[in-house]
């Protein structure tokens, strides 16, 4: 009888283990189990608006319909491909309330840097959490999963299996901010100096993530900051400096020289990590493209911002910013949004809109700008 009972509870648990295993794999659709993230605004899902509770206006309107922790009118290019590979919207790794780190964590915050910020490098309002503050929450969050599973701490329903960092995306899109912050005040030639530098931290962490489990790596190169209503507006130029569509040339031509070193050496790392797959995402090529020729992806404004003050070619005002309110000589004036966001590029100036971001996202999982050749759709079927 005894041995019986033994027999029968010995079955039910191994089945109650092959049906949690096969729930959770199904779950993903994927052999991806997880993606962990390393970013700034353009992939924060909310970590900076976790760690400074500040967010209102009209964020997120298109697609949460409330700020939603994302300096964008809805969904970002980190949650369309982590819907396309059929898991849960990213949670920030500083958001202490609803968090689900199942398939992974998002340590991107707004205004994040590559390299660490410092008073005679960057201006204010740069995010302390920089590239290397978010590799060691990485590291950290990844030693408390293991103690977790090893212990049977409580809190393991949200955790991701110790599995999970060897079957992940890595994903890195984050750069902008070393490169923007600095152009007004030392100008391009001076930003070139240290570009290096940045790429050569981003590649560093790579092969420290490696070195931990790590084998899957995307990485996103910068995108043509010398279209944003931002930088166009508050970077001295003369109309010689514009190209037909508008754009900046110094700025745009100083992004293609980050691109290719960041290509190249993306390309050396991969060499020197046997075992990992690196690839270099050319995200630049779509939203040049979105810039210069908005009608083709059925859009109406490239340059424009649709959430910003002042009207104009570029609806842009540094003195105000997308949802703010100020007075502005005798008057209260307020930086709204416009009705159709789907018609627009550019968000707030600095970010791009919901529908950029599909178009974008959309090239990711079809592999047309994956050097090597990376196709997610086929990966991760839907």
């Amino acid at each position: 009888m005894a041995s019986d009972l033994y027999r029968r509870i010995a079955f039910s648990l191994l089945f109650l283990s092959t049906v949690i295993l096969f729930g959770h794999k199904a779950y993903s659709k994927c052999d991806f189990e997880a993606i962990f993230n390393f970013g700034d605004s353009n992939s924060d899902t909310g970590g900076f608006w976790a760690a400074f509770p500040a967010q209102s206006g009209p964020w997120g309107m298109t697609y949460f319909k409330k700020p939603a922790g994302r300096a964008s009118d809805g969904r970002l290019i980190i949650d369309f491909l982590a819907k396309s590979l059929g898991m849960p919207f990213l949670s920030p790794y500083l958001q202490s309330i609803g968090s689900d780190f199942r398939h992974g964590a998002n340590f991107a915050t707004l205004a994040s840097t590559v390299l660490l910020p410092n008073t005679s490098l960057f201006v204010s309002g740069i995010s302390p959490f920089s590239l290397a503050i978010q590799l060691n929450q990485m590291k950290q969050f990844k030693v408390r999963v293991d103690e977790s599973h090893s212990s049977d701490q409580p809190g393991l329903k949200i955790l991701p299996y110790k599995s999970a960092f060897g079957k992940s995306l890595y994903t890195f899109y984050i750069g902008q901010n070393d490169f923007t912050s600095n152009l007004g005040t030392i100008g391009v030639d001076g930003v070139k100096q240290y570009l290096p530098q940045v790429i050569g931290q981003i590649a560093g962490t790579i092969k420290e993530i490696y070195g931990i489990g790590g084998r899957t790596f995307l990485v996103l190169n910068l995108a043509p900051v010398g279209c944003y209503p931002s930088i166009i507006t508050g970077y001295t130029h003369t109309g010689s400096d514009l190209d037909r569509f508008g754009c900046l040339i110094p700025v745009n031509k100083a992004v293609e020289y980050y691109n290719a070193l960041l290509e190249k050496t993306l390309s050396k790392t991969r060499t020197e990590l046997t075992n990992a797959t690196v690839v270099y995402l050319d995200t630049h090529k779509i939203l040049l493209n979105l810039f210069q020729h908005p009608k083709s992806y059925g859009m109406k404004h490239g340059i424009r911002a649709c959430c910003g003050y002042g009207g104009g070619p570029y609806n842009f005002d540094h003195k105000l910013y997308c949802g703010n309110t100020k007075m502005i000589g005798n008057y209260s004036a307020t930086a709204k949004a416009c009705r159709d966001p789907h018609n627009y590029v550019s968000w707030d100036g600095i970010h791009t809109t919901e529908t950029a971001n599909h178009h974008i996202s959309m090239a990711i999982l079809d592999g047309s700008i994956s050097y090597p050749a990376f196709t997610l759709n086929k990966l991760c079927p839907p």
